[in-house]
């Protein structure tokens, strides 16, 4: 409710009470109560009689703007943090540390005697908290080696003083309030870089026990922290993974212990420190990764997520492997940990992981270093699972959209072509010819079907008359609905050139019904041979050019 509202506000008004009348008349379960308060009627009866209510106070609407505006303009009423403040702050923090930890060494085996140190200990670092309000006062913190002493604190033997240093340090890097003041914040993270907090934080998680409430929220804490400083500082998130915080991630994914908002967490974690970082999906290689991860997925081969976090959480762990499988050595791991097989059964039990099992099977076959993967794929009768996928789109627990489906289908299918060589390849083209060629008649559905969405894209961008370079231009049309367009266009030359002549007949022939032409299809390859990118060494991206070209020219 804002000023404007409560400024206007009128109560309801109070309903009044039967009167002796409408009792007589009632049911005798609503008399019951009310004779049990007949005394407390007539007093209220004539306290209301002999009361004068006053009139309610009227305002101007002049008046109602000035409120609103003070309202706006004033400050908030208390003692405004600045540097002196700052500094009584720190120095009341530093010296309660001190104390503490002096009569800690001077009576170690008596907790009644450095208790109250503690007590006061703790009580300064909620009084630190206010800090977080004004980030423009962080370099202060810095200067005055504040930090360092937090940092020191997160391996007190009392569990209770490092679980609020972490709550402290969580508050000091919300990335809403770094953003305030960037010269603060870039302060603040450099000295938790140089003092290496990830790794003391990661001390500190290892003595933390999760079954008592305060611990465990002082894991999700530590995993805040990890968060904002990767997101103000994601060149951090090599530091974070060397120092010890993914091995710690698997850790926590392999505890058999009931879903909680921490895996959840700890879900999300592994997929930012593998999202833009080759070194950490190798170092998550290297750590098992891969093993551990098909490990995990492997529960929701037969059974749902019980809920929006569980499901949260299994997407977060495709995405990891999806992650993952960018790096070349990966994909062997995930061919030799089964993980082929077990997206494969997912995509037929027809639960939620079927949508995720697709992006990996996507990720897994994919350019140069997918062709063991392909071939292996058709070996363990993958065929029959991917192409009812590819003829129709499931609607029952579908969490990708249509185009999102129909890209994935179509890219694994596109990469086998590219990919598998011998008896699997001719099992592949086989496919395209059975029941009087259905799939070619749906591949050319898809291709009109995107080739109008290219168009309206086109459409839609010369009437925005946006000034877009070329790249921005095509980038553009490639989210528009050009890149599914060119794996189809790229499966229809495929099969045309490599299967029997009736395929290419019937290509022609529906082409021709439906005002398409061959024309259309060659253009959009040698578009895609011209801009294939940067992804796989640069020899194979010429033998790709070279392969695409020469389909052209056949097709």
């Amino acid at each position: 409710m804002d000023v404007g509202e409560l400024l206007s506000f009128k109560p309801t008004p109070t309903p009044k009470r039967p009167n002796e009348d409408e009792l007589e008349d009632s049911d005798d379960e609503t008399t019951r109560p009310t004779k049990t308060r007949r005394v407390n009627k007539s007093a209220a009866e004539r306290f209301a009689t002999n009361r004068v209510l006053p009139k309610e106070p009227t305002i101007t609407d002049k008046e109602r703007e000035d409120i609103l505006k003070f309202v706006e303009t004033e400050a908030t009423e208390g003692e405004v943090l600045d540097e002196t403040a700052v500094k009584k702050l720190v120095l009341n923090f530093e010296k309660k540390a001190l104390k503490n930890r002096e009569m800690r060494i001077k009576f170690p085996d008596q907790p009644e005697k450095f208790m109250e140190s503690e007590i006061d200990l703790f009580e300064a670092l909620q009084d630190l908290s206010a800090v977080a309000t004004v980030p423009d006062q962080y370099p202060l913190l810095v200067e005055l080696k504040c930090i360092n002493s937090l940092l020191e604190l997160l391996s007190h033997d009392n569990t209770d003083v490092s679980t609020k240093v972490v709550h402290l340090l969580q508050e000091l890097t919300d990335v809403d309030i770094l953003h305030e003041s960037e010269e603060g914040a870039e302060e603040l993270i450099n000295a938790l870089a140089e003092a290496e907090c990830p790794a003391l934080l990661l001390h500190n998680l290892a003595r933390l026990d999760e079954q008592v409430p305060d611990e465990r929220d002082a894991v999700h804490n530590t995993l805040g922290i990890i968060e904002n400083i990767t997101e103000f500082r994601p060149e951090l998130c090599i530091e974070v993974a060397k120092q010890g915080f993914i091995q710690w991630i698997l850790k926590r994914l392999k505890m058999k212990v009931p879903f909680d908002g921490n895996k959840l967490y700890a879900t999300e974690i592994l997929s930012i420190l593998l999202q833009n970082t080759p070194e950490n999906r190798k170092l998550l290689g290297d750590l098992d990764g891969i093993d551990v991860l098909l490990q995990q997925l492997a529960f929701y081969k037969r059974h749902d997520p019980s809920g929006a976090e569980e499901q949260e959480a299994m997407e977060n762990m495709f995405d990891s492997l999806c992650c993952a499988l960018m790096e070349p050595l990966n994909r062997d791991r995930f061919l030799r940990g089964e993980g082929l097989q077990l997206m494969n059964l997912m995509l037929r039990e027809k639960k939620m992981s079927r949508n995720g099992s697709l992006k990996v099977l996507d990720h897994a076959l994919a350019g140069s270093d997918g062709k063991d993967n392909c071939n292996k794929f058709v070996d363990i009768l993958g065929l029959r699972t991917v192409f009812p996928l590819f003829m129709k789109t499931p609607k029952r627990k579908r969490l990708l959209t249509i185009d999102q489906h129909e890209e994935h289908v179509v890219s694994i299918i596109s990469s086998m072509l590219r990919n598998c060589q011998g008896s699997q390849r001719q099992r592949l083209l086989a496919k395209f010819t059975e029941n009087d060629l259905e799939k070619v008649d749906r591949l050319l559905e898809l291709h009109f079907k995107y080739m109008d969405k290219v168009d309206r894209t086109e459409k839609e961008m010369e009437q925005e008359a946006e000034n877009l370079d070329d790249d921005a231009q095509y980038l553009k049309r490639l989210s528009g609905g050009l890149f599914t367009l060119q794996l189809i266009d790229r499966i229809i030359l495929e099969v045309c050139t490599a299967g029997p002549p009736t395929v290419k007949q019937r290509v022609q022939r529906v082409l021709s019904l439906r005002g398409g032409s061959l024309k259309i299809i060659r253009h959009v390859m040698r578009e895609y041979a011209g801009n294939l990118g940067d992804a796989g060494s640069e020899e194979w991206r010429q033998q790709e050019q070279q392969h695409i070209l020469q389909l052209v020219d056949k097709f």
